[in-house]
């Protein structure tokens, strides 16, 4: 899934709770969330000044082997596709977000035919969007971390908890025990048993 991207950006420990344990806890955060996409995860379509949106457009790459949904999709009347992702918190570049929009873009070119160069992330606490170029730097992370999440499900494993500013705002924390995997005497047997080097 798509998603499955965003998670390994963040923590590749987070994608392998959440996508190979089937984990997962709600936070202040993830309730947000859940809220401000009430609406747009209604499939449905409106018209508005110059584009036709779609929302919650299910989107796939067979190139890839991706799969997910696009919060909404403006189909503009000069033939431009440009997705836009709704996150709750306020306006801000965070990479894991520019990393699922590429790969809305990558799945909606290969569904359509038409290149996707531009998209935007809806901040709602702000209720403004930030637009994000579909670069081919984003274009290439997509595919090696597409990659690397593969290899991820196919091991089975988890990776080692973080264990930094990141885990303060995660709502597995609980589930992933950073800080007691990450003490002295759990090291030792974190190590041995992932081959780590001492």
């Amino acid at each position: 899934m798509i998603s499955a991207l965003q998670h390994y950006s963040y923590c590749p420990r987070q994608c392998a709770l959440i996508h190979v344990e089937q984990q997962f806890s709600s936070n202040v955060h993830t309730a947000r969330g859940d809220a401000v996409h009430a609406r747009v995860d209604e499939p449905g379509w409106e018209t508005q000044p110059g584009a036709r949106v779609e929302r919650a457009l299910p989107i796939w790459s067979d190139r890839l082997g991706l799969t997910g949904r696009c919060d909404a999709v403006e189909f503009r009347h000069d033939g431009t596709i440009y997705p836009v992702e709704t996150k709750h918190g306020p306006r801000k570049a965070k990479a894991h977000d520019n990393l699922q929009l590429a790969a809305q873009a990558l799945c909606l070119e290969e569904m359509t035919g038409t290149s996707v160069t531009r998209g935007a992330i809806y901040h709602h606490t702000s209720r403004r969007r930030r637009e994000v170029i579909i670069t081919d730097a984003l274009r290439c992370q997509v595919e090696e971390i597409t990659a690397a999440i593969r290899t991820l499900l196919v091991s089975g494993k988890l990776p080692p908890p973080a264990n930094d500013a990141r885990c303060k705002e995660c709502s597995l924390k609980e589930i992933c025990q950073p800080e007691a995997l990450m003490a002295k005497p759990a090291q030792a047997i974190l190590r041995s048993s992932l081959f780590l080097p001492e």
